[in-house]
């Protein structure tokens, strides 16, 4: 059983798993086959073209060159492979309904005001259904009439065995890691993939009319590890080897308890402290442990040592009454004097990553990435923080899994230091 995970979700959507909108989905071998393979090409508006384009049990995909022509490709039934659809829409030909990732949001209602990026249809999987069950990924999904419409503004062409190809608006990105997914792995190279699955080197623009360059050394076959993004949401492919070999919810739950027993305390209040159970991702516990990112000294939590404190009495002998109320906030919140070293940064609760897939080994949590607080192993942060993951239309930045949101600091995490009991 392969899964496909949504980068930014700690195990489950903020409001909860419902239906085919979920942060995760798992893909298996259907009962019976439903996938499709190129057949007819009808060069021009003939009655056939029209007959395959309205017929909702003919698979087609329409490329409009001008408003005169229009070239429509049927697609025909193959026994040998099911086929999985993601994308935006609700509609019953997605299997797999993804949102709009927004960094640091709390629910689905925080991205209701963005206008989205991902397409409605945007990318389908076609897998073997013998083994060794190869994934193959394709731009742009059929639609509720088994038909995908590349209009007159989409990027596409006519390749050199006569066939037609293009790219969809914003795209689909993937990005296959060097040495599979495990304690060894190294970044890979971002490339677009097309409507029939052609590798190509990243357009200029997300949505450039110009597409980039064929690499024919690439293949469109998903691997352990696997990135894909969607223009809005950044997707996580691991096998079912793959996941045979990360940690699974009980062992994450089985190193939390460890860690609690450990019963590591306030080295300043010498209160005991505990990670919270992996129910509770988002309200801090009284008992929740908090770390100053500039050096990884976990403390409990209190309210005093901000640079606002210490340097009030500068601010008014020096007569700095206008300083801008918000700013002085941000202050308070993003610079902590740790009372251990006296190094001075930002002062966050500590998350346990709760979604397992994210995990590249086994190991214990003993790093957090900045400047959210999550959690995970060494070696699953050294690798998330070496990972350029698309942003909006134009950018890139290493970004938190568990979370999305952007890495900052040196390394983009801390190792952190517990202080153990004193008797």
């Amino acid at each position: 059983m392969e899964t496909v995970t949504a980068v930014r979700y700690n195990g489950s959507l903020p409001n909860g798993d419902r239906g085919r909108r979920k942060s995760r989905f798992s893909l298996s071998k259907r009962p019976k086959a439903n996938g499709v393979k190129p057949s007819t090409v009808h060069a021009a508006c003939t009655a056939q073209a029209a007959k395959a384009i309205s017929n909702k049990d003919q698979h087609s995909i329409s490329y409009t060159l001008s408003r005169g022509q229009t070239v429509v490709v049927e697609y025909t039934h193959d026994n040998s492979t099911d086929m999985f659809q993601i994308g935006r829409s609700t509609e019953s030909p997605i299997d797999f309904v993804v949102t709009d990732t927004v960094a640091g949001s709390q629910s689905n209602s925080d991205t209701q005001s963005v206008q989205s990026t991902i397409s409605r249809f945007a990318c389908r999987v076609m897998c073997q259904r013998t083994p060794p069950y190869t994934a193959r990924i394709y731009a742009a999904g059929f639609d509720s009439s088994k038909n995908i419409f590349l209009g007159e503004k989409a990027a596409k062409w006519k390749t050199c065995d006569g066939q037609m190809d293009g790219l969809t608006t914003n795209g689909v990105l993937v990005m296959h890691p060097r040495h599979g997914f495990t304690e060894d792995s190294k970044p890979g190279v971002w490339r677009e993939i097309s409507v029939c699955g052609n590798v190509f080197t990243l357009r200029e623009t997300r949505s450039a009319q110009q597409r980039g360059k064929m690499v024919e050394a690439e293949s469109q076959e998903l691997v352990d590890g696997s990135l894909i993004d969607l223009c809005g949401a950044t997707l996580l492919w691991r096998t079912a080897e793959g996941l045979s070999r990360t940690p699974t919810i009980k062992h994450l739950e089985a190193l939390r308890q460890e860690i609690n027993a450990a019963r590591p305390q306030c080295p300043v209040g010498f209160n005991t402290l505990a990670f919270p159970s992996m129910r509770r991702k988002d309200t801090p516990d009284e008992k929740q442990p908090w770390v100053y990112l500039q050096c990884g000294h976990v403390h409990g939590y209190h309210n005093w040592g901000s640079h606002r404190d210490r340097d009030r009495l500068d601010r008014d002998r020096l007569d700095r009454d206008r300083l801008d109320r918000d700013q002085e906030e941000r202050e308070q919140g993003w610079s902590r004097e740790c009372p251990m070293c006296r190094a001075t940064g930002p002062y966050v609760p500590l998350w346990l990553g709760c979604e397992a897939s994210f995990y590249l080994d086994t190991a214990p949590p003993t790093h957090a990435f900045s400047p959210c607080g999550h959690v995970c192993s060494e070696k699953t942060a050294v690798f998330w923080s070496q990972i350029p993951l698309p942003h909006g239309t134009h950018t890139f930045h290493a970004s938190c899994p568990f979370c999305a949101q952007q890495l900052s600091g040196e390394q983009g995490y801390v190792r952190l230091i517990f202080q153990g009991p004193l008797d």
